[in-house]
């Protein structure tokens, strides 16, 4: 077991750690502004490989099915989970949401799918782009309510799932598949060549992002909620994912793919709906930072027990 936990240490975390390093470091040495990359993330790389990858997919109905159903049902019993730990704890109502976000949404694009790429092959990452289509609509509709539910607005939030490329190049993708075509090959290529740039890109934004969570918020106020978000989503998420997956009776790679993606750290996307809505944005983007490092060791002993 030590043997096959050092060996995932080194074959998968290692070179996603030079990325997020390279990015770490020309974030506080060189003040990389991540806002151009984002853009660049958002509007170009995210969607090339979500139509590079549902294109070709190896995926049937029934996985769709599943990871639909596990994406739901996992969603809403984390929500339930945080919601009574906080009325537990009586957190303040900035707090709870805080917590919330922490328990229900992890960094699955810009972390998970280079993981499972390095981790499962391509068939794990043809696995993966339906879970992370759905996160996409879920944190821009679910992640809305959960953040504020008081300013939650259904027509503002379908408007944002559907100012998202990825969604369009999902359709595309799926549109292609169902009418038996094929991108010209020449086109092709060149969206395959955009969706190589999709890994070592977003680590190095997740680096950058890590390094300037970390200096903005130093407030040591949130104690117990903080230890608790970590002992949630470090913890607690991935039993309840692994209950949840032997309920749907989902088995193999499928399995594996969905435990690893629903165990990641805390999205880094939840602090913006924190410090937009007041959601307690120092417990979320502390919860950011040592999920994220703590994931560098937890992640491949999780690999190596569902066998990556």
């Amino acid at each position: 077991m030590i043997q096959t936990v050092l060996s995932t240490l080194v074959e998968v975390i290692v070179p996603l750690s030079i990325p997020v390093a390279a990015g770490a470091l020309l974030g506080r040495y060189k003040n990389l502004d991540t806002k151009p990359l984002l853009t660049l993330y958002l509007y170009f790389l995210s969607p090339a490989i979500i139509l590079d990858t549902l294109a070709t997919a190896e995926i049937s109905f029934d996985d769709v099915y599943k990871t639909l159903a596990f994406s739901l049902l996992n969603l809403f019993l984390l929500w339930g989970l945080a919601t009574l730990i906080g009325k537990i704890l009586k957190l303040a109502p900035p707090e709870a949401a805080g917590l919330t976000l922490i328990s229900t949404f992890t960094n699955s694009v810009n972390y998970g799918l280079p993981l499972v790429l390095l981790a499962f092959g391509q068939l794990g990452l043809d696995k993966a782009s339906v879970y992370v289509i759905a996160q996409m609509v879920i944190v821009n509709t679910i992640g809305v309510y959960f953040a504020a539910r008081s300013q939650f607005s259904v027509r503002s939030a379908v408007k944002s799932v559907f100012s998202l490329p990825a969604i369009y190049a999902a359709i595309l993708a799926l549109l292609l598949r169902a009418l038996g075509l094929h991108m010209p090959h020449e086109l092709a290529s060149g969206v395959s060549m955009a969706a190589g740039a999709y890994s070592p890109v977003v680590l190095a934004i997740l680096g950058a992002q890590m390094v300037k969570v970390r200096a903005a918020h130093t407030e040591r106020n949130v104690q117990l909620a903080f230890w608790t978000g970590l002992t949630v989503r470090l913890l607690l998420a991935p039993l309840l994912a692994a209950l949840v997956l032997l309920a749907l009776n989902i088995t193999g790679t499928l399995f594996s793919v969905l435990l690893i993606l629903a165990s990641m750290p805390v999205a880094v996307n939840s602090v913006v709906l924190a410090e937009r809505f007041g959601s307690s944005p120092s417990l979320v983007s502390r919860c950011i930072v040592w999920t994220t490092l703590a994931s560098f060791l937890a992640l491949p002993v999780l690999i190596a027990m569902v066998g990556g």
